[in-house]
Order: C-alpha cells, then sequence, then structure tokens
C-alpha cells in the first residue's frame, strides 16, 4: 500500500448544479437515493429511494421541459452561486424527450453539461446530445454478466434475459459517446470486499475504451473504503493525485495502472454546511452519509423549481425564489469560497514544507 500523505493535492472549487431532470428510469436498483426524491410513479415498478423513510420529502419530482422557465431557473441559480457546471440527473436521463432542448439551453448560458447515465438509452440520443454541446457521461456500471445486474434489481426486473439487453444497451452507448467526442467515465460502487472480483472483471472489460471511477458506498463507508484499498493493491496502481472538491464533501485519488491507464477512487470528506448542519439529528459520523455534496434543483409536480441541499434532508428544499434570496444561499457561496482558500492554503504549505 502506498503512502498517500506525500500524493500532489489539487483544490477545486465547487461549481456544479446537478439538476434532476426526469425521473423515469428502466432500472429498479436496490440502493438508489433517486436524488432524495419519492418515486413519482411507483406502482409495481420496483423502485425506491432509500432515504425516503426519514428525509421529509414534500414534493413528487416533475420532468423538467427545454424551456425559457428552465433558462430563468439556471440564470438565477448561477446569478446567486458561481457556477460553470451543470449535471443531468435522474431517473435516467437519457429517457428525457428533450435532452439536447436542455443541453442547448445550459451551453448558450456558458455551462459545460454533463450526466449521469445506466446506458439504458444512450445510443438513441447521444448524436444529438453531443451536437448540442453535451461534454461528458458518468456511466454507472454494476457489473459485466446478466446476472451480476440481475442481482441488484428488484424482483420484477430481476430477470438475467432483461439485463442481458440492458448490458447490450450499456456497450451501444459507450461506444456511441466515444464517437461523438463525449467524454466516458465508469462508476463503480464497490459496497465491500465481496465485490472486489467483480470490480475487477468491469476495469478489465471497459477500463480500456473508458475511464473507470469506482466509488465508495453510501451506506457501508469503511468496508467499501477496504474493497478500493484491496483493487488499488491487486492493480499495482500508483497513487498520481488526490483531488479535493472545496465548498462540497467529493473528494477522489487518481492512481495509474501498471499499463498507463487512469483509475479514480471515489470518497466521502465529512463536509457540513456550518449553520444549516450544525444542529441536523444526522449530523454524526454514522448517519450522515453523503456530508454537503453541492446544490441541487429539481422542478416539483404543478409547483416551482425547488433548490436543495441534502438528498437526507429533503425538509430543507427551498422554491428557487426564496432560495435565491435567504441565508442559506449566502452560508452555501460563504462556505464555498472560504474552504477553498483554507484548503489551498493548507496544502501549498505542506508541499512548501515537504523535504522531498
Amino acid at each position: 500500500m502506498h503512502d498517500l500523505s506525500d500524493v500532489p493535492v489539487e483544490v477545486k472549487p465547487d461549481r456544479t448544479l446537478r439538476v434532476k431532470i426526469i425521473d423515469a428510469c428502466g432500472l429498479a436498483c436496490s440502493f438508489c437515493h433517486n436524488e432524495g426524491t419519492p418515486v413519482a410513479a411507483p406502482g409495481n415498478t420496483g423502485r425506491v429511494s432509500i432515504y425516503l423513510r426519514t428525509n421529509g420529502a414534500g414534493f413528487l419530482p416533475a420532468r423538467i421541459a427545454a424551456d425559457a422557465d428552465f433558462a430563468l431557473a439556471l440564470a438565477a441559480v448561477r446569478g446567486s452561486l458561481p457556477t460553470n457546471e451543470v449535471h443531468f440527473t435522474g431517473g435516467e436521463p437519457t429517457l428525457h424527450p428533450d435532452l439536447p432542448g436542455l443541453i442547448t439551453i445550459a451551453r448558450r448560458l456558458g455551462l459545460t453539461v454533463g450526466l449521469t447515465s445506466n446506458g439504458e438509452n444512450g445510443a438513441a440520443v447521444l448524436p444529438a446530445a453531443a451536437a448540442a454541446g453535451l461534454d461528458r457521461i458518468n456511466l454507472s456500471v454494476f457489473g459485466t454478466t446478466p446476472a451480476e445486474l440481475a442481482a441488484v434489481q428488484a424482483p420484477r426486473l430481476a430477470s438475467p434475459k432483461l439485463a442481458e439487453r440492458k448490458l447490450a444497451a450499456l456497450d451501444a452507448t459507450i461506444e456511441t459517446a466515444t464517437a461523438h467526442g463525449i467524454k466516458v467515465s465508469a462508476n463503480i460502487v464497490i459496497p465491500d470486499r465481496g465485490h472486489v472480483d467483480r470490480v475487477l472483471r468491469i476495469i478489465e472489460r471497459h477500463g480500456r475504451s473508458v475511464v473507470v471511477r469506482m466509488l465508495v458506498s453510501l451506506e457501508e463507508g469503511g468496508a467499501s473504503l477496504d474493497a478500493m484499498r484491496d483493487v488499488v493493491d491487486h492493480l499495482g496502481a500508483v497513487p498520481v493525485r488526490r483531488i479535493i472538491t472545496a465548498g462540497a464533501s467529493d473528494q477522489r485519488m487518481r492512481y495509474r495502472l501498471p499499463d498507463g491507464r487512469t483509475l479514480y477512487a471515489k470518497s466521502i470528506r465529512p463536509v457540513r454546511l456550518p449553520e444549516t448542519c450544525a444542529d441536523c439529528r444526522f449530523n454524526n459520523p454514522d448517519d450522515c452519509q453523503e456530508g454537503y455534496y453541492g446544490v441541487r434543483l429539481y422542478r416539483a409536480a404543478d409547483g416551482p423549481f425547488m433548490v436543495g441541499v441534502c438528498i437526507q434532508r429533503m425538509d430543507l428544499c427551498l422554491p428557487l425564489g426564496e432560495f435565491v434570496m435567504s441565508q442559506r444561499c449566502h452560508e452555501v457561496a460563504t462556505f464555498r469560497d472560504d474552504e477553498a482558500a483554507r484548503l489551498t492554503r493548507l496544502h501549498a504549505t505542506a508541499a512548501a514544507t515537504d523535504p522531498g
């Protein structure tokens, strides 16, 4: 195991807005947080939101239209918080009927656009999305075999035959994205050491065409980090750079594999908003799983755009107009700047005093 204390650190201020553009999804993963919102059409879909019983969600999510209202919402957030990127989530963003229209609006406002997808519909929509200006896609990858994918699905979708079609769609999405100049990452959640072999197979299958990122399981914590270390050690990966998002809980370590490929290990820093999180019932090492990860934008069904700061505390969501004038918005902006300055000083000092 390498000594990570000597690895160079890059501090990147948080400038990303996550936007839940659609609730629909063709998978029903047992660990999905669904951006903190209830599943809009539960029925017999088997889809879940793992935090719903405790997060106090007070609205159903609506599909966001590519219209003037969305453009004004993005402009309002950007006007109150420095923002240079929007990241579309869901549900499954590639199922949105006008994904290129949403991308076009964001690009006209000078924003870079990324999205997270399970790959089920990418081959159909990514050519137009690329033409509209999509910069990157993070693909959630659960396995290399139908059985592995079926194992994390609700009973209705736990069919190896269906999983086989979904895996073929994922392959087609990777091929299409690469052909159209979209940067592609494969995100792999690794709960514990029992999943190490699965992750190694995914890296072997997809790691030559896309950048692979291991993600810590929010529910597993230490066991997930131990499993990541096992993968890194097995592959002989060498740490190259630690990247910290200042003002949010995201951090990742970039590794170089012996053949020159890149591997990332993404984890969560124990970051809290100084006022909003201070008295929260989840504010302890066991219950606060994501920390403060950043700002999220939703559209409430038959209601306004909503802004949230925590998927475990959806009761903190505010209507957009109220948020941009609120103390919470000011708190987020100040916290981002203060953390960026503090971490930059900290790691600059560490580099200056390193005898190596």
